[in-house]
């Protein structure tokens, strides 16, 4: 028997729907969104990924996304839903500091992607992803009123000093130890998705997202099922209502039907 409760769903993309292995969805996930949409249940992507950085995934059939984690949500026909810059003042910031100071960093806007100084690690990290290594950034001509999201690739011991002096008016999340997303204060996954159930008449008591990292942890708390892969990072672990599998041993299908919404 389904669950009647449930009518919509939320997936991040890297290690939740997209293998690091392999790359790909794989079909037993996309089975499951099939028969999701089949029941007419929505199906969002919440990523903090790029709103350019998504075309892979298009061909699943989403009725939204929520990228840049919960800054630029818009629906399955494009219409922006919510859009939230990062703080000029912060992105000026960070560019006074690029001049003195070695730092590695990226701009997401939703026109492009741009990054400064790559190191051979950075350079991996986006073939890991898949992605291809974003053009440079001109740190003179920088439009510091449209950054959507920012890439700071610091350890994780040095960031919240890094956040105080540098970007005071942002907020860092991390889901790999080589670099924080940064996004404006208060925005998360979880806004995004209070967008997206505003916007569709759905009831968060109705909702239930999947997520592996630790920029997932306020969108699976707020969620009514808040479901941890296999893979996911331990604090995501600690505080998901459930842990499924791994990404590469069907997570995503395993936990639908544990809670039979397929």
């Amino acid at each position: 028997m389904s669950n009647p409760n449930i009518k919509a769903v939320f997936f991040d993309i890297d290690g939740t729907l997209l293998s690091f292995k392999t790359h790909e969805v794989s079909p037993t996930t996309e089975e499951a969104l099939a028969q999701l949409k089949e029941k007419g249940i929505k199906v969002f992507v919440s990523t903090g990924r790029s709103i350019n950085s998504i075309d892979h995934i298009k061909y699943l059939g989403f009725d939204g996304y929520i990228t840049f984690n919960g800054g630029y949500c818009v629906s399955q026909e494009g219409h922006v839903l919510h859009r939230n810059p990062i703080a000029k003042e912060d992105i000026q910031s960070i560019l006074d500091y690029a001049k003195n100071e070695s730092l590695s960093f990226s701009f997401m806007s939703e026109k492009d992607i741009s990054i400064h100084d790559v190191s051979p690690e950075i350079a991996g990290m986006y073939a890991h992803l898949n992605l291809p290594v974003p053009k440079s950034i001109d740190l003179e001509t920088v439009e510091t009123d449209s950054i959507l999201q920012t890439n700071i690739f610091l350890p994780p011991d040095q960031e919240a000093a890094f956040m105080t002096a540098i970007m005071p008016n942002s907020v860092a999340s991390r889901w790999s130890p080589l670099f924080a997303d940064v996004n404006p204060k208060g925005q998360s996954k979880r806004v995004g998705i209070d967008v997206i159930c505003e916007n569709y008449g759905i009831d968060i008591a109705e909702t239930m997202a999947f997520g592996d990292g630790g920029n997932d942890i306020e969108m699976l708390k707020h969620v009514a099922i808040g479901v941890a892969m296999g893979n996911a990072n331990p604090e995501v672990k600690q505080i998901a209502d459930y842990t499924t599998d791994d990404v590469d041993s069907d997570g995503i299908w395993n936990a639908l039907k544990h809670f039979h919404v397929i």
